[in-house]
């Protein structure tokens, strides 16, 4: 009779307790972790200018309350409370807040920070697209997290969509041999494993330093000349900074400096994994168009 009761006591709390559980929104981060909230997010905080971007593309741009430095698009984001930087921030002030979730950045954040926030209770939704496809499905998912699954999943599949035709446009472009530029001092590139890796070889670029081990590698000036790009595209501190590419004037031996081939691309349009992409990827693959006009 005991044993009959206290199956009956546990089908009722069961009973009880589906409707809860089925209320619950989940999605998986790319540290593999299951995210559960009990109910969408109301107060998000976004640890790195391209979460930013994200929240805003799945359509929860009203649920941040938080942002890090440089997190100025859209530029309602700008008015949006800061806590510190995407390497180091204001425990205390993020707290403040009161998030119900907080995305982070996997390689950007400090991992520290993270868990601690983790062993608060906050729920950390940890992040790293590399690839096209991974920044449409991390905007998905984070539309899931924040209740917008309409405006997230439509922005999510403009931006594939839009992928899908540049792919098609220039499947058989000819080859342009491309050193990108990340960063001036140390003088950095990108491997073939990086997102612009895949934006290099989605416009027919080949990649000068694809094979090396490491995403973001450094190098020497003497290796950009020893690998002689048809074009060096760069981005420069800040949306209007060309200065970057000046240093590539006097070597004139390189094929890019000699044809003129040395292109300026708002880093934010690449170095972000936002929809932003697809104009920097359109803009970049025009750029190499001009490239193999100009050859002789």
């Amino acid at each position: 009779m005991g044993k009959l009761k206290g199956v009956s006591i546990l089908l009722g709390w069961m009973l009880l307790a589906s409707p809860a559980l089925a209320s619950y929104v989940c999605a998986t981060d790319d540290l593999g972790e299951e995210i559960c909230l009990e109910h969408p997010a109301k107060r998000i905080a976004a640890l790195s200018p391209g979460a930013t971007e994200l929240a805003w593309a799945a359509g929860a741009g009203d649920q941040v309350v938080a942002v890090v430095a440089y997190s100025d698009y859209p530029p309602a984001a700008r008015e949006v409370a800061s806590v510190g930087s995407h390497t180091r921030m204001d425990m205390e002030r993020l707290l403040e807040l009161q998030p119900d979730l907080v995305i982070g950045w996997v390689t950007g954040n400090p991992t520290e920070q993270l868990v601690t926030l983790k062993n608060m209770g906050v729920p950390v939704f940890s992040i790293e697209p590399r690839s096209f496809e991974a920044v449409s499905n991390t905007i998905e998912r984070i539309s899931i997290l924040a209740g917008t699954e309409a405006e997230g999943f439509a922005e999510a599949e403009r931006f594939r969509q839009g992928i899908a035709d540049l792919q098609e446009a220039y499947a058989k472009a000819d080859p342009v041999p491309v050193f990108y530029q990340v960063w001036d001092e140390p003088l950095m590139t990108v491997n073939s494993q990086h997102l612009i890796g895949e934006m290099i070889e989605l416009c027919g670029g080949d990649n000068v330093f694809g094979q090396l081990d490491r995403l973001v590698p450094r190098i020497s000036a003497e290796a950009v000349i020893a690998a002689n790009p048809e074009a060096i595209l760069a981005g420069g501190m800040g949306e209007e900074n060309r200065h970057w590419l000046a240093r590539w004037q006097a070597f004139p031996s390189i094929t890019a400096t000699e044809r003129n081939n040395l292109f300026f691309i708002p880093p934010s349009l690449v170095q972000r994994p936002t929809p932003r992409m697809l104009e920097g990827t359109q803009l970049f693959c025009e750029k190499l168009e001009v490239a193999r006009g100009r050859r002789p």
